[in-house]
């Protein structure tokens, strides 16, 4: 075995922001990450006026166009798209074989369709790669080779192209994989199961996207999936150098771009599940204990290796706290009445600041812009920061947890852009020189988000680093609504407006020393309801009693006194962290999933897959042989006699719908495109879904029924 600590072929990374003009060379082949060219990328991501070129890397000059809508095979105006245009500029650097990862099927036939104009091949290959595909293809029977996808490859083979995903017969996969490894294929469009157990390396590998479907949600591509894509550019012996490029269609912050890079690989992290088809088959053999096969998993094993480090924590927490000195009993207990008081004070003003959010009584004031908003997002309050725009969204259960919120609560969802002062989180993990560097370019991003940019602190950050970005946040985040409004540019983008707007509501602030003035809630806001004013008198009442408390009346000892107060909430914190992790320390030791086990028990009670004494009956003996699809609701549909009068072809096209797992798009209608003699029996499917869903959630087994019903597409 012969093996190095280095890579051999050291890799360039770069970044091609959608709808831009060049690539942005982010990490170099030394592994250094270039801040400066990773800031202009995503400036110009943002629509800002930034130069973008970068040498060698340019791709075709023009005039700067605005970004586009849409995914990275989308065309800008009056152009080819931008994928088109980089794998173009791959051929012309003679930077081929080039692999085009993407996460979906769809995607990768219709980018290489995009590309059937060109042709990367000369004739000799042209022969070469009809002669292997039709050998090839001799193995398949005569009605197979009419296939559409059999005879639709050629064409593009031919021409250099190929196309390589699951859904493909495993003798095209196993053809295009031969013809890339001779090199009569150029461009391949694959998705990441290529980069999996196949030793097919290429000069360049070029990302259509940085996020991807999980099942759940879009997310970023971990460090480990971006290590194993990656690691196909740069052939050891051929190449000096592999070449990466990123195309990029929405803002990525620095510590994203540098996990992804940089991140350590991914964990070995057990997914263990139990499965209705796993507990029937232990439940059908005598004297074999579910329980002890939980007990058994690496799972448990690796929730038990935790405690130790849980309970060794806490013991530091409570360490630390015994050495904090409060002073006399007494005095302890003067300043945990005390805080207790201001606690109480603090939930009051919360309760009354959830009220204040209402829309009906916040949102007439958020409809024109400039207005001063004091904004608190995640538990970091951002103080006083300036309204841009407001959105409403209605409930559609589209467009993300906004829409599916909507749609859930039946009330439109509230949506602010607000401009607030705040500090890139980058600044505080470099070192002085990465720093200095980086501060020019602080001011180039213009939208923020909790994660990467922190509240700004008066008299400790630095003005250099301090930038105005603007955030999106929830009618819940505003703290206090200003009765100011200022004047707004209408475009915020430039750094030169942004500093502007800074310089306003620094202005306003100098002017009222005594704080901001605020709407009132009674003659501004027009709050009539009497919870508001029974905590409007509490809060009074609160507010006297912290004012009158015996550590306040000795003005010789009040300093003392703060100090002292100060330590209590320290200690009282850290004893309480204390707790949380011994109760989590407790939780590891504990069997796992021993809760979901029993209601997964009662679920199958409930649908008669087992008797009161756990006795397997015909349901569940079914079931026992059912393990490709989701046992509980084929069985509904056989004990039902849905497939009874259904011909074998249409029984294989319903049971298509279970195993179907491309993410539905938003136009899809589901079975309104069914034809009449399969849309009963899918309709029917979606009865026995809601059956085994309604009977889960019974059995307290949190589901959401909506989109457990989702799940079956009939797209296939």
């Amino acid at each position: 075995v012969v093996y190095t600590n280095y890579r051999p072929v050291p890799l360039q990374h770069y970044i091609f922001p959608q709808g831009g003009e060049g690539l942005y060379l982010v990490v170099d082949e030394r592994g250094k990450f270039r801040e400066t060219n990773f800031q202009k990328a995503m400036a110009t991501l943002q629509g800002g006026n930034i130069d973008a070129a970068i040498g060698d890397a340019m791709l075709s000059s023009g005039n700067s166009k605005k970004r586009r809508r849409g995914g990275p095979g989308g065309k800008q105006k009056g152009g080819p798209s931008d994928l088109y245009r980089i794998v173009k500029l791959v051929m012309d650097r003679n930077l081929n074989p080039v692999i085009i990862f993407s996460f979906s099927k769809k995607d990768c036939e219709r980018y290489a369709l995009d590309l059937n104009r060109e042709d990367f091949n000369d004739d000799v290959e042209k022969d070469l790669v009809t002669e292997v595909y039709n050998n090839a293809i001799e193995s398949l029977g005569e009605d197979d080779r009419k296939l559409p996808q059999v005879e639709a490859l050629l064409p593009l083979l031919k021409k250099g192209i190929g196309i390589h995903h699951g859904g493909l017969l495993p003798i095209l996969k196993e053809i295009v994989e031969i013809l890339f490894s001779e090199g009569l294929i150029k461009a391949l469009f694959a998705t990441e199961t290529f980069s999996i157990g196949i030793n097919m390396p290429a000069k360049t590998v070029v990302f259509t996207n940085t996020r991807k479907w999980d099942g759940k949600d879009f997310r970023w591509v971990t460090s480990g999936e971006y290590i194993q894509m990656s690691g196909r550019a740069g052939r050891r012996g051929k190449d000096d150098r592999g070449v990466v490029i990123q195309m990029v269609d929405e803002k990525m912050e620095p510590q994203v771009c540098k996990g992804i890079l940089y991140g350590d690989p991914d964990p070995l992290n057990s997914s263990y599940k139990i499965s209705y088809n796993m507990l029937l088959n232990m439940m059908r053999v005598e004297d074999v204990d579910p329980e002890y096969l939980l007990r058994s998993s690496f799972f448990q094993y690796q929730r038990e290796l935790d405690a130790p480090a849980l309970v060794q924590q806490a013991d530091e927490y409570e360490s630390e706290a015994s050495k904090i000195d409060i002073g006399t009993q007494e005095e302890e207990k003067l300043a945990e009445e005390y805080c207790h008081i201001d606690h109480q004070l603090f939930l009051t003003k919360q309760k009354m600041v959830k009220i204040m959010q209402k829309p009906e009584y916040v949102v007439p004031f958020l409809k024109l812009p400039g207005r001063l908003l004091d904004v608190s997002i995640g538990g970091d309050h951002y103080g006083w920061g300036v309204l841009v725009s407001h959105k409403r969204k209605a409930g559609t259960g589209t467009a993300g947890s906004e829409g599916r919120q909507a749609n859930t609560t039946g009330e439109p969802v509230h949506s602010l852009d607000v401009l607030l002062f705040c500090v890139d989180r980058h600044f505080d993990q470099v070192g002085d020189k990465t720093r200095d560097e980086d501060v020019v370019n602080a001011g180039l991003l213009w939208r923020g988000t909790r994660s990467h940019c922190r509240p700004y602190q008066k008299g400790e950050d630095d003005e250099a680093i301090t930038s105005m970005r603007i955030f999106t946040v929830s009618l819940e985040c505003i703290q206090q609504t200003s009765a100011a409004r200022i004047f707004l540019p209408k475009d915020l983008h430039p750094v030169a407006a942004r500093n502007k707007v800074a310089a306003s509501v620094r202005e306003v602030q100098a002017r009222f020393p005594d704080g901001v003035p605020l709407l009132d809630p009674f003659d501004d806001m027009k709050i009539t309801e009497e919870d508001f004013k029974t905590l409007l008198r509490r809060a009074e009442a609160l507010s006297e009693r912290r004012a009158s408390h015996s550590l306040l009346k000795d003005d010789d000892e009040k300093e003392r006194n703060t100090t002292r107060v100060e330590d209590f909430q320290k200690k009282s914190d850290l004893l309480q962290k204390a707790k949380v992790l011994r109760d989590e320390a407790n939780g590891c030791q504990t069997l796992s999933k021993k809760e979901e086990l029993k209601k997964m028990k009662r679920v199958l009670r409930k649908l008669a897959h087992v008797d009161a004494n756990g006795v397997i009956q015909t349901k569940g003996r079914t079931a026992c042989e059912i393990n490709t699809a989701n046992e509980l609701v084929v069985v509904e549909l056989m004990f039902t006699g849905v497939f009874n009068d259904l011909t074998p072809e249409q029984c294989v096209a319903l049971m298509s719908c279970m195993t179907y797992d491309e993410r539905k798009s938003d136009d899809d209608s589901g079975a309104d495109d069914i034809k009449g003699y399969l849309r009963t029996p899918f309709l029917k499917m979606l009865e026995c879904a809601r059956t085994v869903a309604k009977a889960s959630i019974a059995c307290k087994i949190e589901v959401d029924e909506e989109e457990f019903v989702d799940k079956f597409n009939p797209g296939m």
